[in-house]
């Protein structure tokens, strides 16, 4: 018989982490797989169709922001809650912006993991209690400015340069993005021009500011 708990997937790399996570929500939530970078998190959302996915903010291959935007495109039915380290408002407003229902800190307690899955689940959004009240409305005031610095690479421009960052080189990276090295090259070519960065490092450093990597 197959069951009528709501259907959730576990994004993160820290295998301690998922397995905790894991072991948490089964008690209330049917469990239905866990990955560990943000290209398996959006095929396993394709693939197996949850109803929500807490997702880590910082992984590989590609991170949870860019990753949780791909799986809105492709089931925007699907309830994004984010669990971070990262208390940073900007970040949180990023994650908003990109189709987050929910926000917390691993920091939280096992219980409001929980209560924040079911809050979001019932169709309303939820931000860790340990954040400020008056985050939303910051959240709301640097939309505009987000947006502005988003759009200045493309969605595959910020997968080639979020595995550049990590230290792959263009054949591994052409490998993993099903594309040639001289598109690759491309890539980086138009990303340094649009950011107008001078060298790798300067590519890292503005992937590192924008949580395109972890530092």
């Amino acid at each position: 018989m197959l069951s009528s708990r709501p259907r959730i997937v576990i994004a993160d790399d820290h295998t301690l982490v998922a397995d905790l996570c894991r072991k948490l929500l089964e008690t209330e939530f049917q469990v239905v797989g866990t990955v560990s970078n943000g290209r398996a998190m959006v095929r396993a959302a394709a693939d197996l169709k949850p109803d929500a996915i807490v997702v880590d903010v910082a992984m590989p291959i590609l991170n949870g922001l860019d990753a949780g935007q791909q799986v809105k495109e492709i089931a925007p039915a699907v309830k994004l809650i984010f669990l971070t380290m990262n208390n940073d408002i900007e970040l949180a407003a990023e994650a908003f912006r990109r189709g987050a229902s929910g926000y917390l800190l691993k920091t939280c307690a096992a219980s409001e993991l929980v209560m924040a899955v079911h809050e979001v689940l019932r169709g309303r959004s939820y931000m860790s209690k340990s954040l400020r009240k008056d985050d939303v409305n910051y959240l709301r005031r640097t939309e505009a400015k987000l947006v502005e610095e988003d759009e200045r690479l493309t969605e595959r421009q910020r997968e080639v340069l979020q595995l550049l960052a990590e230290g792959k080189v263009m054949k591994e990276i052409a490998d993993i993005l099903n594309m040639t090295t001289r598109t690759v090259a491309f890539h980086k070519y138009r990303m340094m021009e649009a950011l107008g960065a001078k060298s790798n490092a300067e590519l890292v450093r503005y992937a590192v500011r924008h949580h395109i990597v972890a530092a």
